[in-house]
């Protein structure tokens, strides 16, 4: 391996470099993924249920005991100010949703921009490797060898192929990564939105059983 990297040439190292930074941020999103997983949907019927049957302490020790899925906080922050107008309501949850989201974007920005680099660095690599080619077939003249121009031809093909070796998995995962934020986002919006409706009908049936 050592030897495919020495023969690569000077370009190598920041092709290198932006691989193990991009795996760091990779090996960091699947981490937050795994730590945020839960199953929303039955997370969600249970507030849902608890908040119909007046249970408020229930939902947000419910929402406590799961903070770190972002639904958990946007549905805590929603029961917390559930007296405001539905329209406040709205906006808050929005607000608190998109900075939960932000958070689940960071470093990707770094991780786009190394599977851009990567094969710009690996390009760089074939046009100093055909150079060094073509320098030493002229200083060789007509006597010149395979040998001569290996070292250049070596450092033009590793270098391409080093480059496109990181950018494409890494493309790929940060699709996966991508997918994976819309998704919960959309899942933020909904469970929003639902949580809203939620509480006005909770606060109806309250208005209700005072009058009565």
């Amino acid at each position: 391996m050592s030897w495919v990297i020495i023969k690569g040439g000077p370009v190598m190292i920041p092709i290198l470099l932006g691989s193990v930074l991009g795996l760091a941020i990779i090996i960091e999103k699947f981490w937050s993924f795994w730590s945020i997983r839960l199953d929303a949907s039955q997370f969600a019927k249970d507030v849902f249920s608890r908040l119909r049957t007046g249970q408020i302490d229930s939902a947000l020790k419910l929402c406590s005991e799961n903070l770190r899925h972002p639904l958990a906080k946007v549905f805590q922050t929603g029961i917390e100010k559930r007296n405001l107008p539905p329209l406040e309501l709205e906006r808050i949850l929005e607000r608190v949703g998109t900075y939960q989201i932000n958070g689940l974007e960071k470093y990707l920005g770094g991780l786009i921009s190394i599977i851009g680099i990567e094969p710009l660095l690996g390009f760089l690599g074939t046009i100093t490797g055909l150079i060094r080619a073509f320098m030493a077939w002229e200083q060789a003249g007509s006597s010149i060898t395979v040998s001569a121009l290996a070292g250049g031809i070596y450092e033009a093909m590793i270098t391409t192929a080093a480059g496109l070796t990181v950018a494409v998995p890494y493309y790929l995962l940060c699709n996966y990564f991508i997918s994976r934020i819309k998704h919960l986002s959309h899942e933020l919006s909904n469970y929003s939105m639902e949580l809203t409706e939620v509480i006005a009908e909770t606060g109806r049936l309250s208005a209700k059983s005072l009058k009565a």
